[in-house]
């Protein structure tokens, strides 16, 4: 009972704040906001984008009182009724234009330069008429026409001669549909009355999503979703399960971006057509998405090269010229296994096309948002409350980009040493986009940049955890951090797949614990983590977790019976023969068996025996023969960071291996305390920390 009352106080709790927002935003935003509900109702029985639905509500239905809300929504309906084509219903329009003379619509109008005949002609996309006329001064207007379209209110003229070569149909006006200006000073003096998570509430509103049903890190995400409308040149990448919303705001929410869908393109679409010289998406759009990165394809050879120069620098070379362009490039997709898996077997960049796999394309990402932490969209996660009108939003998002907030970060904090000089750029660009949408007039905090900086930090260090998996050294330096410039304090931040420390946890293990880096049999360099129990027994040895592999198995015996032959050697007091082991192998990356575990084994065997832990955090590396001979690493470099990752203070490093140690960058040497050894029984009372 108690449980539902306070369910439902969290319910009353969390509408009395819709309501104060919905007050809010009526007051300073009259005439700028809709209610949410009403471009739901208009959206199932029309396939119109939402900014269009929109743009019809905020001319007629602006106002929070109901009577002229209704009568606005039936004026939407008729305008929709009368003027929105259907693809079912173009022959009867067609057939109406031509009755009248002329009639205006509301469709999507796509312009291609006819070269034979030297005129433009239009696609109109419902109507499905492919040759209407437009005038040229139309076209110098509005530019995007040329590149995917644009939706607008037009008035389609019919006139027909015997023997004419060009269509009958021709515009007359159009008006694209989106705001013809945008007064900044309008939205900072607003923007004052609301605190900051208010403020997200609203930006999360406006794009359809109810906040009150959503925790706070799902919102953050979702606003991340926004940075590349705020800001210029900015690259991002989300990948996660399917029906999370990933491309919705995208694909419907402003006029000023364009979602690729099905990945099929060309350098001259998306880039520069070296035939008409004429620029290609990126130079005509704020934000270019492509939907479902798996099929990303070009036709063009040099179609990847010419998109990492481009996310790199914003501009490209094609011929003589270098040509530039501000659109941000998002990329969407589905990942179809769980993280946890791919964490530990592969990298979550993995459902790029082949053609993609490469650490240069990747390291231009600013931002890589966990679409796996967003919830799958249930209707409870759409609102019906007010929103600002979804064009009101875009254009506001479209005046930022001409501003940067880079340099907040520079009053409060330092970047820590781990950041290179591209790690820098994305970090402050995030930075920048969040600060654009959460505090647009610039009066920020030192809070509100430390949670922008810390949120920052982690998207872009999600990118580098992938590119050191697939880049190895090249790419260790992945441990970000901050200074506060007052305290002096360096605060680091980690990303919650990766697991970091929680693998090796800090304190002593119970005898019979160990820890082993070493490469798998797959090639594969993980962690694996031995647990051992011995009871009243005749000295055999069992061992689980590794299946049927036998060779992993054989080597684990190679330990027991070096154990079993060398005992005397380790303690003259202990009793062999009175007990069984039972050796449990946990492979904690996921890497598959290994053959290389002899030497941790029989540090196990003897740490449970002695009843001794290993020592605090420390990693065993090597392996041995039958003989007692030492076996350096393989990888040394590549084991230390898997090591370091994992949470690993200390290192039992052979001296077989010393040799190896100038390949190991020294800031990651220096993390360890390492205790070199010379032979198993010497690792043994290292690993022990018996003198």
């Amino acid at each position: 009972m108690q449980q539902q009352g306070n369910s439902a106080n969290n319910m009353e709790m969390a509408s009395a704040l819709a309501q104060d927002l919905d007050s809010l935003l009526n007051q300073h935003f009259r005439g700028r906001v809709v209610r949410k509900d009403l471009t739901k109702q208009l959206k199932e029985g029309a396939n119109v984008p939402v900014y269009v639905l929109e743009y019809l509500l905020g001319m007629y239905c602006a106002s929070d009182d109901d009577e002229v809300v209704e009568q606005g929504l039936q004026s939407v309906k008729r305008i929709l009724s009368d003027n929105y084509v259907r693809p079912d219903e173009a022959e009867k329009v067609k057939s109406l234009i031509r009755e009248r003379g002329s009639h205006k619509i509301i469709d999507k109008v796509s312009v291609k330069l006819k070269e034979k005949k030297n005129v433009y002609e239009a696609h109109l996309s419902n109507l499905g008429v492919t040759d209407v006329l437009v005038p040229s001064q139309m076209v110098k207007d509005n530019e995007k026409l040329l590149t995917g379209g644009i939706w607008c209110m037009i008035t389609v003229n019919y006139f027909f001669e015997e023997g004419q070569k060009t269509s009958p149909f021709s515009l007359m006006t159009l008006k694209p549909i989106q705001m013809p200006n945008m007064d900044m000073d309008e939205i900072f003096t607003a923007r004052a009355q609301f605190n900051r998570d208010q403020w997200v509430d609203v930006l999360l509103r406006s794009v359809g999503m109810e906040p009150t049903n959503l925790d706070l890190r799902t919102k953050w995400h979702l606003i991340a979703r926004m940075i590349p409308f705020v800001e210029n040149n900015y690259n991002v990448c989300e990948l996660g399960p399917r029906g999370t919303g990933k491309s919705h705001v995208y694909k419907e929410c402003s006029p000023n971006s364009l979602l690729v869908s099905g990945g099929q393109t060309t350098v001259a679409n998306l880039f520069y057509n070296m035939s008409n010289h004429r620029i290609g998406l990126v130079g005509m759009w704020d934000v270019v998405a492509f939907d479902e990165v798996a099929g990303i394809t070009f036709k063009d050879n040099d179609g990847v090269q010419i998109m990492k120069d481009y996310m790199a620098s914003g501009s490209f070379s094609r011929g003589r010229d270098s040509i530039e362009g501000k659109a941000s490039m998002v990329f969407v997709g589905n990942i179809n296994q769980s993280v946890d898996t791919l964490v530990k077997t592969s990298h979550l960049l993995a459902p790029f096309p082949d053609a993609m796999i490469d650490t240069a394309f990747f390291d231009r990402f600013h931002a890589y948002i966990p679409g796996w932490e967003i919830p799958k969209m249930r209707p409870e996660f759409f609102t019906n409350r007010y929103g600002l009108i979804t064009d009101y939003l875009a254009e506001y998002m479209r005046e930022m980009r001409k501003r940067s907030f880079s340099d907040a970060i520079d009053k409060f904090f330092k970047l820590g040493n781990n950041l290179n000089q591209r790690d820098v750029i994305a970090v402050r660009r995030t930075v920048s986009g969040l600060l654009k949408l959460m505090h647009p007039d610039g009066a920020y905090v030192k809070e509100d940049v430390r949670v922008c900086l810390t949120y920052a930090m982690e998207v872009r260090r999600r990118v580098k955890e992938q590119l050191k998996k697939l880049g190895g050294l090249e790419f260790f330096d992945v441990n970000f951090s901050y200074i506060d410039n007052d305290s002096l304090e360096e605060f680091f931040v980690s990303v919650p797949e990766q697991g970091g420390s929680e693998l090796i946890p800090a304190g002593m293990q119970k005898p019979g614990v160990v820890h082993l880096v070493t490469q798998a049999d797959s090639g594969m360099t993980g962690l694996y983590r031995f647990e051992t129990q011995m009871m009243a027994g005749n000295g055999k040895h069992a061992v689980s977790g590794l299946g049927s592999n036998t060779a992993a198995k054989e080597a684990i015996r190679v330990g027991f019976d070096y154990f079993k032959g060398n005992l005397s050697r380790i303690s003259a007091a202990a009793k062999f023969s009175e007990h069984e082991y039972h050796l449990h192998v946990v492979e904690l990356h996921s890497t598959g068996p290994s053959t290389t575990t002899s030497l941790a084994s029989l540090i196990a065997f003897c740490s449970m025996l002695l009843a001794k832990p290993v020592q605090e955090q420390m990693v065993v590396l090597g392996s041995m023969t039958l003989g007692g001979v030492i076996k350096p690493v393989q990888d040394l470099a590549a084991c230390l960071q898997v090591a370091f990752d994992s949470g690993a203070k200390r290192v039992l490093l052979p001296m077989a291996s010393a040799k190896d140690i100038p390949t190991v960058p020294t800031e990651l040497f220096t993390k360890f305390q390492v205790s070199f050894y010379a032979d198993p029984v010497d690792a043994v009372y290292k690993a022990l920390g018996v003198n």
